[in-house]
């Protein structure tokens, strides 16, 4: 990688992980297409764009470090749920066709932010629920299977995990942007890129300057996410879940 490609790498990536930083997910909206464009094969960028997005959670975790938002058993619950699935989901898609899959994500990607468009109150307030019991266990289940989709697919999963934490488990947006990225994009993420990283192949040299970007941007869109607080999120995320949407089904 020559100095203008990794340049190129570097501002993709900071533009990318803010964005992804400040609406609760989305990094692979401009940072896979970027992998793709410069010559990797899918499978490459795919495993590449998954160990990067790990610097997004390292610098979001440092940034959200700094409040207390987060609950321990929540946490644990929340990684209990979604790494088994994370690592099922990394084990497979490697070895079969995308096409099918990233027809159905967009679908429902758009969807996403059509129906957080719609609900006007959506993730204003922070109404904790179904903590216990059977919604408990359901939730569990929602976070497996999007944790499935985390390992397999690198595109917008991250907002799949913000909207279930609003909607299922009554969080607003500026927690449920919280988990996500400090889950998500420390935890998941890491479980996916060493699972994909041991079965696939890596562009060791791609990474520098994609780590880099992905720090910095994970720092300074969650800064700017407990600055703005939920109605710019929630603005952010329709905008960006839209445009993946729109990425995975004409990308």
């Amino acid at each position: 990688m020559d100095s203008p490609h990794q340049l190129l790498l570097f501002v993709a990536s900071l533009a990318a992980n803010v964005f992804s930083a400040f609406a609760g997910g989305g990094a692979g909206l401009l940072q896979l297409p970027v992998l793709l464009f410069l010559g990797l094969p899918f499978a490459v960028a795919l495993v590449t764009h998954k160990i990067a997005t790990v610097a997004l959670g390292v610098g979001a975790t440092l940034r959200h470090s700094k409040t207390s938002i987060l609950e321990r058993s929540f946490v644990l619950f929340v990684l209990g749920c979604g790494v088994p699935g994370v690592i099922l989901g990394a084990g497979v898609i490697l070895h079969v066709p995308d096409w099918a899959a990233r027809l159905a994500l967009g679908v429902l990607t758009m969807g996403l932010g059509i129906y957080s468009w719609w609900q006007h109150d959506l993730g204003q307030e922070y109404i904790p629920r179904h903590r216990h019991g059977r919604g408990l266990w359901l939730g569990g289940l929602g976070l497996f299977l999007i944790g499935v989709l985390n390992g397999s697919l690198a595109s917008g999963t991250g907002l799949f995990v913000t909207m279930w934490l609003v909607r299922w488990f009554g969080l607003d947006y500026r927690r449920a942007v919280a988990y996500t990225l400090v889950l998500v994009g420390l935890f998941w993420n890491g479980a996916g890129a060493i699972t994909l990283g041991v079965l696939g192949s890596v562009a060791w040299s791609w990474l520098p300057a994609l780590l880099l970007g992905s720090l910095l941007g994970g720092y300074l869109g969650a800064h700017l996410a407990i600055a703005k607080g939920n109605r710019w999120i929630k603005r952010a995320f329709e905008l960006v879940t839209f445009l993946v949407g729109c990425s995975l089904l004409f990308g």
